[in-house]
């Protein structure tokens, strides 16, 4: 999908249609007066006579434009002018690319970077405007014999009032476009079935963007073989149990100007299915553990945003993955097994595994001296309990840390919340039998996770992203969100920003 960045007049655009914001009160935005004043008060008489509610989210289709070369017009609602922050910003746009990706056009224009919302730019409107037209437009069809026709929206050009916006709409457009991108590969990862999505295809998968990448990215592949010489007892005892074989996935992108700079590490869960293992789980909703992977396919999703963005950083991916089975060979509650950091851990439930996949590619990430390690998983049921589906539980061993990722999930619109890593949580952990346990119990379930893995992430700034409660949804809409790919990219753009506000400084 393209998406040119133009300062035109909306009164003298061709387009198939023409996205219109307007607000519940107050005067109309400029573009809205401007094509109200060319087409007879058409849009205030709509709201005047109550055939349109400019309620936020509220979308009309206009299917003709009187004095204007549009075909149609389409009017969002932005709900009351005062409560127009970036989530309702967001609502409005998802609700605008929602209707269009149903239409049978293949371009329209929009004018919503005129929407006022505090402390953003129109560099940033034109990101979420691009990021929300591919997520609208995604559909996961290759399973079906009949698929429903894709959506055939392939430009949306961005109307902006001031020219001196135009570098930045169109430089937020391209980093929403990748963004958008990234997520729709994670969406899709997650979404394939276990039976496809194995270990092996991950590993498939990091070599595809590889040799897509004309240089930019090289990957590693650890078979079972090589943990197994590694050392990496404890990813390898998760899918002992299954026929797939375990592999730990390294990806390298090297685009600092200083080669030796020290990489930004994420390392992602890529447990492709879950059964529980052992400790098995109920039947129902089971099929879901198929999304058990998506911390590792937010991971694949970042890396192909950065391939399209290429900033100035480096970064290192880690996907630690494994299928989760009962068989004879499986793990057994109260195995004691060896880390590659060479901890042991008493395995009290099986189906606490991201964590014991997870320890393991945390302590290979040392040897990379990084300048932090954000790690990402579907880890623990806790999460959804204390924080719901809204937003991604984080902990960390470094408040600054911590606050980047927080201040890039508010400015990406995918946000985190802080939860703490106190030292008391720790004894949960105590094993009679082995130096920690890979369990705490109920209480505090995700904190005591996080306490888990921060055994294993002692050498370098470290954070946690728990995102049960966002990676995927159940029911009628159920399937991969793409999240944190949003969070993730922002943080590793902002690390951009500060190499070079270091380097200038220094010079």
């Amino acid at each position: 999908m393209e998406f040119p960045v133009k300062t035109a007049n909306p009164v003298k655009t061709e387009t198939p249609c023409l996205v219109i914001p307007v607000f519940k009160d107050g005067d109309l935005l400029p573009a809205a007066a401007k094509i109200d004043d060319a087409s007879e008060c058409l849009i205030q008489q709509l709201i005047e006579r109550g055939d349109f509610n400019a309620k936020l989210g509220n979308v009309q289709m206009i299917p003709f434009a009187p004095g204007l070369p549009a075909d149609r017009l389409l009017l969002v609602g932005l709900g009351e002018r005062a409560k127009c922050q970036e989530g309702a910003f967001c609502k409005a746009v998802d609700a605008a690319f929602a209707h269009l990706a149903q239409m049978s056009i293949d371009a329209a224009a929009v004018t919503l970077t005129d929407v006022p919302v505090p402390d953003r730019d129109a560099g940033w409107k034109a990101h979420k405007i691009a990021e929300s037209a591919l997520r609208a437009s995604y559909r996961f069809t290759q399973f079906k014999s009949e698929p429903a026709p894709a959506p055939s929206l392939a430009e949306v050009t961005l109307l902006i009032s001031e020219g001196d916006d135009t570098d930045a709409a169109t430089l937020g457009a391209r980093h929403g476009r990748a963004v958008g991108d990234g997520i729709n590969l994670a969406r899709t990862l997650g979404n394939l079935p276990g039976n496809v999505c194995t270990p092996r295809y991950l590993a498939a998968e990091a070599e595809r963007l590889a040799s897509e990448s004309a240089g930019a990215l090289t990957t590693e592949i650890l078979d079972e073989e090589a943990l197994e010489a590694l050392g990496a007892h404890s990813l390898l005892s998760v899918g002992r149990g299954s026929e797939e074989p375990s592999r730990l996935i390294v990806m390298r992108y090297n685009g600092a100007d200083d080669a030796n700079e020290s990489p930004h590490v994420l390392v992602g869960k890529g447990i492709t299915f879950d059964t529980g293992g052992i400790s098995l789980k109920p039947g129902a909703g089971m099929d879901e553990m198929k999304f058990d992977m998506c911390g590792a396919a937010s991971v694949f999703g970042t890396v192909a945003s950065v391939l399209a963005i290429k900033p100035k950083i480096n970064l290192v991916a880690i996907v630690a993955s494994a299928e989760n089975m009962p068989d004879g060979r499986a793990t057994k509650p109260g195995d004691i097994i060896q880390t590659l950091k060479g901890l042991s851990v008493e395995v009290l439930n099986t189906d606490a595994e991201g964590r014991l996949v997870l320890c393991d590619a945390l302590t290979y990430a040392e040897r990379f001296t990084p300048a932090s390690v954000v790690d990402i998983a579907t880890l623990t049921g806790a999460a959804i309990i204390a924080l719901g589906h809204h937003a991604t539980g984080l902990l960390s061993n470094d408040d600054d840390l911590a606050l980047d990722l927080l201040d890039a999930g508010e400015t990406a619109w995918d946000r985190a919340w802080h939860l703490p890593l106190w030292d008391e949580y720790q004894e949960q952990l105590d094993s009679n039998f082995a130096d920690l346990a890979n369990i705490g119990g109920r209480p505090a379930g995700t904190i005591t996770a996080g306490c888990f893995l921060s055994r294993f992430a002692t050498q370098y700034p470290w954070a946690h992203l728990d995102v049960a409660g966002t990676a995927w949804n159940s029911g009628s809409q159920k399937g991969a969100t793409g999240r944190p790919v949003g969070l993730l990219t922002r943080y590793l753009l902002d690390r951009e920003d500060e190499l070079r506000d270091t380097t200038i400084e220094g010079e």
